[in-house]
Parts: structure tokens; sequence; C-alpha cells
């Protein structure tokens, strides 16, 4: 493995309300896009693309407010798909996975004409976007 370039994503942390089913989805999905299962513990687990690894986690720290994407702080995540077959296929096996289609009168272009990308919510509020490279 060639050694990270500086500045790139190392990981990225997310603090869930119920483990099993952030598991369920966002194992899914990351799976979908390629990651693999990087580390599991009693709390939480992760998985990993390349150098970078995302975690979900049940904090004990964790307050008991809900995640709030349209609040200061996290607002979503966005990732490469590679092509519009593979959007759509992503957004239609989603709702079996605990996700559903935000902005779906406007899908695939919610984020404009020229741009093409399917937008994930959860059940715990997290907002996935799958863009087309």
């Amino acid at each position: 493995m060639n050694p990270p370039v500086p500045g790139t994503l190392h990981h990225v942390e997310l603090w869930v309300p119920d483990l099993d089913r952030a598991v369920a989805g966002f194992g899914w999905l990351l799976g979908e896009l390629g990651y693999t299962e990087f580390q599991s513990w009693s709390a939480g687990r992760s998985w990993r693309l390349g150098q970078t690894y995302l975690v979900v986690e049940v904090s004990p720290d964790l307050a008991a407010a809900e995640h709030e994407r349209c609040r200061p702080g996290l607002n979503h995540l966005a990732f490469h798909v590679s092509d519009r077959a593979r959007l759509d296929r992503l957004v239609a096996d989603a709702p079996g996975h605990g996700w559903r289609l935000m902005f779906a009168d406007r899908h695939p272009h919610a984020g404009g004409p020229d741009h093409v990308a399917g937008y994930l919510e959860n059940i715990d509020g997290f907002e996935i976007e799958l863009v087309v490279s």
C-alpha cells in the first residue's frame, strides 16, 4: 500500500443511537461501494476503502439529542459511484436496507441539472449523497 497523501481523510467517526441498525444500513451501503469490514468491537464497527475508513459507534458519551443534519455539524457524506446504472441500482435497493430516497421529485438532479446524484437518508437522520463520477 502506498503511503497516504497528506490532507486526505484518515477516518470519519459517526456516533449512532443504535449499533445494529447502523451496521445493517451502513454495512450494506459501504459494502456496495467497495469498502470491506475493518474493525469490530462491542460498541462499534468500521469499514475501510484504501487508507480511509468509516466508523459507526454507540459511544458511552453520546448525548440524548438525536442527530440533526440541518444543525451545525455534519450535514452529509458524499461518495463517488461509477455510473448512472450503478446509482439506479443502489437507490432501488436502498429501502430494503433502511435508507429512503430524498428529493424524489427531483431525482437524480436534486443538486442541479448538471449534477447526477442520489440522496439517501436513514431512520437516524444521516444523509448520504451518491454522486455519479
